[in-house]
């Protein structure tokens, strides 16, 4: 008799009973499609697009990769793309391994390598340009996969996903393949619209279980209790080891009330051990601040300091280690931090190989890096590296030269690095599986602050836990800091969708290769098409249903209102008039009492008697300063209670003078107790002296004059034939919440005005600015505007500008290579705010180029748009010096850039330099800057990222 798992498995293949050509593609792979990946494979064998909407790790990339396997068989072509260079890399290898290096071609901005291969591996933007260019590398293309197209929510290049979705060819079946995303059958429903029959696929189940713990002090626990994992198979109970520690916080747990909360419509059990880990920390911080600090109580400004510390980077990798939980990727946001983290693994002993694979992993590192002369080796920190890659330990960001990611991303897929520092870069794509992931801190910097991870940022982040065909169960483990709170840690853990929400926006180079294919009209109905419009769209149908209510509840008001004397809401705009008329008096009366106030203070001097009428200090008080070195004056006083404090037109609602005056002692000094009782006491004196209160000016206030617009007002009111209703009030009120909600109708049908057409709207606005400066001119694109069009760049109008006005002529290579350098740098925080740049010819190109940006900055403001940023200088001497043929360890040991950083900012100089020479008509200026980007072209910069 079979048992559970056997018929559970029989069932499975019956219902995923496939095609003879899917069976033949899955003989290709070493384990058995999943329902969904058969579904998807079926409708594009079938002839429709797909839309396939998966965890991170599920096997997505199947359906894309069956794809390839169509066109190779039809003698078609396929394309596919990914949002970055690092994983087209991965792709194009992964594919050549498959199917021969001459089938496979690769074309992204830093390498071009067999493009009229029937498949070919690109990055998005490379197919958008294509797209607008006309290729002929685009005839016979029939398939076109885009991976972790869910990237068209970036804010920075988002946009190109839905320019490549909207404008490739209909005969093209698209695969797009996305994180699981809330709203996938809406983007589905989109893609039907722009694409035609697509085929929409949503699988939320993970192929590996994941569990959620929390790492508190040196123990990890459980986030939930009887929490269930994430997984395809029912009833998986996961690994022994895994299986008894749940049994053993249970046990420690079970006497506890778990809390619950309720996420995605799931109620979630929080461990109760976090819940009171939360209170103790908060309790402990409290009582410890007390005791230190017993003034902060008055303050308030109590420091958390938990009683469980978090453990240092090498304790968590040992507890993992002893749990059995490694291999692990650590996420710490900051390239310093990853590199801190592994010195201190390093540093502290700790070591995840055995000899034999620490000789593995040596020989590997050092031929791939056989090629770097060994002076740029030892500026790149190659031995450290080396070490702690023996070690078993690496790092993984983006300021890293790319051969050492490389390199870091083989090891790792092979089992030989047990422990991988990274940032969140890891997570977009990259081939990295892990048994777990370690998330040591809930926030991050985004540029501008440091902002709380969203749902999707954790999901995407704990999808690389779990080894599919390798681990029984993933795990996802967050270190426990001071002030976590349980509940939002659950909250993150517990939502498994985020939503997909468009980016897209029109630019200038956009524009004019729209209009030059299609014409202006044509260009504008091509944008109402885009995801962007679309959710407006969809947007705008929730608020007009809302509309639709507010006008009937305005009838219906109305009709509450009707008087049998007359027009009853031509007597409430009546009274409301009065009453808006009579605020607006007083608040006039307000600002000019305050005036003469600020004005009486300003006439104060020392010695000075006045009367405080109110607050904290009101009485009697000597002027000992007038405090006019303030924006506002703010005059130092004393009061006959022997306080000194400083006073401001807030203590006083009507001006005031001084009622008399007395000597300040030369001696006199605002710190010394005696020298305040003793003026105290000459001032009670005075005061006795006197007889007399002191007075105040009356503010010079026509409030008094009733004003003639409200004398007209109440004489209508009086005159109107409802002022004299029984039910005067009760339409009153009625009338009251007509006005109340036709306020809101009238910005919420603003509303709607404003999402209709917005994108086309925007359009309009950016073909204004071209048209001025006569790019465009109706349906024609001018010679400068076709310039314009090879432009793909964020100051595509200024590189444009820069060259119709020939700024750049003149110019050497290396001068070519330091001016556009500021084309394609933006600065980090920490940055020096006033970089070097060379003098001379360089200079003055930099200095045109900056009032160009303010001139467009200009029109831009005209016509209400602002995509152009200001050029960037902080790469222009590294740019300068490098194209000079400068060393590396002499410009890197000059710059706060890391090895990455520069190799990555240089290739993207390469690329900026080769779309000058394709625009540029000047020869000289094309030449150079070809001629430049070979200067760039060389060292580290030059080492392919293939091998």
């Amino acid at each position: 008799m079979s048992s559970h798992a056997e018929r559970y498995a029989a069932f499975r293949r019956r219902q995923s009973a496939s095609s003879a050509a899917i069976e033949a593609f899955q003989g290709l792979y070493g384990f058995e499609f999943d329902p969904f990946q058969i579904k998807a494979c079926k409708a594009l064998e079938g002839g429709h697009g797909v839309l396939v909407a998966a965890p991170t790790g599920s096997g997505k990339t199947v359906v894309g990769e069956f794809a390839v396997h169509l066109a190779l068989n039809e003698g078609t072509k396929c394309f596919y793309t990914t949002p970055i260079k690092a994983l087209s890399n991965q792709k194009y290898n992964d594919l050549v391994a498959r199917y021969g290096a001459e089938q496979v071609g690769l074309l992204t901005g830093d390498n071009s390598v067999n493009g009229e291969a029937p498949v070919v591996v690109m990055t998005t933007e490379v197919l958008r340009n294509m797209l607008y260019e006309g290729s002929s590398t685009l005839g016979g293309l029939a398939y076109v996969v885009m991976d972790e197209v869910h990237y068209l929510a970036d804010r920075f290049r988002g946009a190109v996903w839905e320019e490549v979705i909207i404008h490739l060819p209909e005969s093209v079946r698209m695969v797009a393949l996305s994180a699981t995303v809330s709203n996938a059958e809406e983007f589905g429903e989109w893609l039907q619209q722009v694409r035609g029959d697509t085929t929409v696929i949503v699988d939320e189940k993970r192929p590996v279980p994941l569990w959620q713990h929390v790492m508190v002090g040196k123990r990890m626990h459980d986030l939930f209790v009887d929490q269930e994992a994430e997984s395809t198979e029912e009833g998986d109970e996961g690994s022994e080891g895994g299986r008894s520690r749940r049994k053993r916080e249970r046990r420690r747990s079970h006497q506890q009330r778990p809390r619950e909360i309720r996420v995605g419509g799931r109620t979630l059990l929080i461990n109760p051990f976090l819940s009171r880990a939360a209170e103790e920390d908060t309790r402990t911080t409290q009582l410890a601040n007390r005791r230190r600090h017993p003034q902060s109580r008055a303050r308030g400004n109590v420091r958390p300091r938990t009683r469980f510390a978090p453990p240092s980077r090498p304790m968590i990798i040992e507890e993992l280690d002893a749990e059995g939980l490694l291999p692990a990727i650590t996420f710490i946001f900051s390239r310093a931090g990853c590199d801190d983290a592994v010195r201190q693994c390093v540093a502290s002993g700790l070591v995840l190989t055995t000899p034999d694979e620490a000789d593995v992993i040596r020989e590997y590192a050092e031929s791939r890096c056989a090629d770097i002369p060994r002076a740029d080796l030892n500026v790149l920190g190659f031995d450290s590296w080396l070490r702690a890659l023996e070690s078993g330990i690496a790092s993984h960001h983006a300021g890293m030269l790319p051969t050492f990611k490389e390199v870091v991303e083989h090891l790792f897929s092979r089992g030989l690095i047990r422990a991988v520092f990274a940032t969140e870069t890891l997570a977009l794509g990259i081939n990295m599986p892990a048994r777990t992931v370690v998330i040591e801190k809930l926030d991050k910097w985004n540029g501008e602050t440091h902002a709380s991870l969203t749902p999707g940022e954790y999901t995407q982040l704990t999808g690389r836990a779990g080894r599919r065909g390798i681990d029984v169960e993933g795990h996802a483990v967050v270190i426990w800091q001071a002030g976590t709170d349980p509940e939002s840690v659950a909250s993150l853990a517990g939502t498994r969708t985020y939503p997909l929400n468009s980016s897209f926006q029109p630019s200038y180079n956009m524009a004019v290769n729209l209009v030059g294919q299609v014409g202006r009209r044509r260009s504008r109905a091509m944008l109402e098409a885009s995801f962007a419009q679309f959710q407006a769209d969809r947007a705008v149908v929730g608020l007009v249903k809302k509309l639709r209510k507010h006008e009937e509840a305005l009838e219906g008001y109305a009709r509450a209102a009707e008087c049998h004397l007359g027009d009853f809401m031509e007597y409430a705009g009546l009274r409301r008039a009065l009453s808006d008329r009579e605020s607006s008096l007083a608040k006039t009366r307000s600002i000019r009492r305050r005036d003469e106030a600020l004005e009486s203070l300003e006439a104060l001097r020392p010695g000075d008697i006045i009367r405080i009428p109110s607050g904290r200090y009101s009485g009697h008080a000597v002027v000992l300063d007038p405090g006019l070195r303030h924006d506002l004056p703010a005059p130092l006083v004393l009061t006959v209670d022997k306080q000194v404090k400083r006073i401001n037109s807030g203590d006083f609602t009507v001006p005031v003078r001084a009622s008399g005056r007395m000597r300040i002692p030369k001696s006199f000094s605002a710190k010394s107790p005696r020298s305040r009782q003793d003026l105290a006491s000459t001032l009670r004196n005075k005061l006795k002296e006197q007889g007399t209160e002191p007075t105040y000016e009356r503010g010079r206030d026509r409030g008094d004059r009733e004003d003639s617009e409200v004398k007209r007002l109440r004489a209508e009111l009086r005159a109107h034939p409802c002022h004299g209703c029984a039910d005067r009030e009760e339409h009153a009120r009625w009338a009251e919440r007509y006005h109340r909600t036709k306020k809101d109708t009238d910005a919420l049908r603003r509303r709607v005005e404003g999402r209709s057409h917005v994108i086309s709207r925007t359009f309009d606005r950016v073909c204004g600015v071209l048209e001025d400066l006569e790019y465009l001119s109706g349906d024609s694109v001018s010679e400068d505007g076709g310039r314009l069009a090879k432009i793909y760049s964020e100051l595509d109008l200024l590189v444009a500008e820069c060259l119709r006005r020939g700024v750049w002529k003149d110019l050497t290579p290396v001068d070519m290579a330091a001016v556009a350098a500021s084309l394609v740098y933006e600065a980090r925080r920490g940055d020096d705010p006033y970089p070097r740049v060379p003098e001379g010819r360089v200079e003055e190109a930099l200095q045109e180029m900056l009032r160009l940006w303010g001139e467009l900055n200009e029109v831009e403001t005209r016509h209400r748009v602002s995509f152009l940023r200001q050029p960037d200088l902080g790469f222009v001497w590294t740019a300068h010096r490098w194209a000079r043929g400068d060393r590396l360890d002499a410009i890197l040991s000059r710059t706060e850039m890391t090895a990455g950083d520069f190799v990555r900012t240089a290739k993207m100089l390469v690329d900026m330099l080769g779309q000058i020479a394709v625009a540029a008509t000047d020869q000289q200026v094309r030449s150079n800057a070809r001629k430049a980007a070979d200067l760039v072209r060389r060292g580290v910069v030059a080492y392919s990222s293939l091998t």
